[in-house]
């Protein structure tokens, strides 16, 4: 088999697409299209998450659940951009580690659901599957899946990865603009001025080294990587080319990409498929998931055991951390493949409030990181990062934080287009409480 041809297996979560010909037209368009990121940018990137599999980094990996067309702006790509800013800022100086970031943008368009289908006044149609697939509105025109959509996901992407760079090499990264980050509504929240006494010692710090002729140019500028969960094969695979310097296959549509809760079947398409590129890759575990499964599929991704190359993302809940992890991490450990441990907080700790919409506690999301850095201190293990579901918004999508958003305050601003998010006032208040736990572990 050829690295950019693809056995038959089971692909669980992949749209029905209606027209045949219609989807190879849109394939064969993606397939010629130039790449959005370049191998040698993910080599990087594996070297850097080699560092916090070994405790000499953290990682950082924030940004929408689903992203949208709509909201790839300028605006909000840069809302969310300063936010992971912040929140890094926070972390590498409280904890005097750095800090690898990445965002879950430029890619993130395809969203797996619990059923294919949603019945709303007697009218069944296809479940939303994200932007690259169908549209959010209840209507048999919209959520008829379209395979266009995937080249309007890949020129979306390409705009938004080309606008970040922008920011992250052309100064609004810069160490001295940690002020200007904060020139609006967080400033005035309790972890808007924890975060401005924080910018001032920065700034205090800077003066001196300008003064003593020190202006490193690691001050002006930032990492900056696009990761997404690699759920669309279709999309994913056309987009995977043969490196020219390396001769290995690269899937060029996002830095980082990981395999879902949903899709990680041993005997799938999914597991063969990110076995096969040479990008770093992530794995979502849950709480059902047994540790013999997880170290097969672990020696399935990452035969060679290079450090970075493989991150374990778990997602067990607040109420099922300290009962489900430890027997992963012990398995995983004992093989000795040096993974990266991160925790994702948000997708555990999910409920519906009683206005009806799906949120999730700040309390809880705190509560899981917790009980993570608990399991890893017990263990002697190390805990690489965590993996965020947020916007630079003020939205009202999560209740709790000093902000005090209740339940009947939800729908305020309730703008996510699948799962609810952290706004920005609660992510930096995240950082801080995260920071502590670093210098503590």
């Amino acid at each position: 088999m050829s690295a950019l041809t693809w056995p038959d297996l089971p692909a669980a979560q992949q749209p029905v697409w209606p027209d045949a010909a219609e989807l190879e037209a849109v394939l064969e368009e993606l397939r010629a299209q130039p790449p959005l990121v370049f191998a040698g940018e993910c080599d990087t990137l594996t070297e850097q998450l080699g560092q916090a599999a070994l405790g000499s980094a953290f990682v950082l990996t924030g940004g929408d659940c689903a992203e949208t067309f709509a909201a790839n702006t300028a605006d909000s790509i840069r809302a969310r951009l300063k936010t992971v800013l912040q929140m890094s800022i926070v972390l590498t100086y409280a904890a005097s580690l750095p800090v690898v970031k990445m965002g879950r943008v430029a890619g993130q368009y395809f969203k797996p659901r619990s059923k294919p289908s949603e019945t709303r006044d007697g009218l069944e149609l296809p479940s939303y599957l994200g932007d690259a697939v169908n549209s959010l509105e209840f209507d048999a025109d919209a959520r008829r899946p379209d395979p266009r959509r995937m080249l309007k996901a890949y020129h979306a992407s390409g705009a938004a990865i080309n606008l970040i760079r922008a920011f992250t090499q052309g100064g609004y990264a810069d160490l001295r603009q940690v002020h200007a980050w904060n020139q609006d509504f967080v400033r005035e929240s309790t972890a808007g001025q924890l975060y401005d006494r924080l910018a001032t010692d920065i700034d205090r710090a800077l003066s001196f080294m300008h003064a003593c002729g020190a202006d490193p140019e690691e001050f002006k500028r930032v990492d900056f990587y696009a990761a997404h969960e690699a759920l669309g094969l279709d999309y994913e695979r056309a987009l995977t080319r043969i490196d020219s310097r390396t001769g290995l296959p690269y899937d060029v549509s996002g830095h980082f990409l990981w395999v879902g809760e949903r899709t990680r079947q041993v005997g799938g398409a999914h597991v063969q498929f990110a076995s096969t590129i040479r990008n770093p890759i992530g794995l979502k575990v849950g709480p059902a998931a047994s540790p013999d499964e997880i170290l097969e599929i672990v020696e399935i991704l990452n035969p060679d055991r290079v450090p970075g190359r493989l991150s374990l993302i778990t997602r067990m809940g607040a109420g099922r951390v300290a009962e489900s992890l430890p027997p992963i991490v012990q398995k995983v450990e004992a093989s000795g493949n040096p993974v990266v441990w991160v925790c994702d907080p948000m997708h555990g700790n999910t409920f519906e409030a009683s206005s009806g919409h799906k949120t999730r506690s700040f309390d809880d999301v705190i509560g899981e990181v917790e009980g993570f850095f608990e399991v890893h201190r017990q263990l002697g293990t190390i805990p690489g990062g965590i993996h965020i579901e947020l916007t630079g918004d003020d939205v009202t999508e999560c209740v709790g934080g000093t902000m005090g958003i209740a339940e009947d305050g939800l729908g305020v601003r309730y703008e996510t287009a699948c799962d609810p998010r952290l706004n920005r006032e609660q992510s930096l208040e995240l950082a801080f409480l995260v920071a502590d736990m670093l210098l503590k572990r």
